[in-house]
């Protein structure tokens, strides 16, 4: 899906990427890395704070 970005997490490598979203933590297929609460965290690891994600460069 074009024009959606991937956010990684530094600690364990989960990828939050908006075309897919998470379902499982309640983020259906296209939502945007804004809208994802700001008190998110790592669903893998749970120490890494939203903020803490690094957009990972397109390829």
């Amino acid at each position: 899906m074009s024009g959606y970005r991937r956010f990684i997490c530094p600690g364990c490598g989960y990828a939050y990427d908006e075309g897919k979203g998470d379902p499982h933590e309640g983020f259906p297929p296209g939502t945007r890395w804004e809208q994802v609460p700001e008190d998110w965290v790592c669903p893998d690891c749970a120490v890494r704070e939203k903020l803490d994600f690094e957009l990972q460069a397109e390829g």
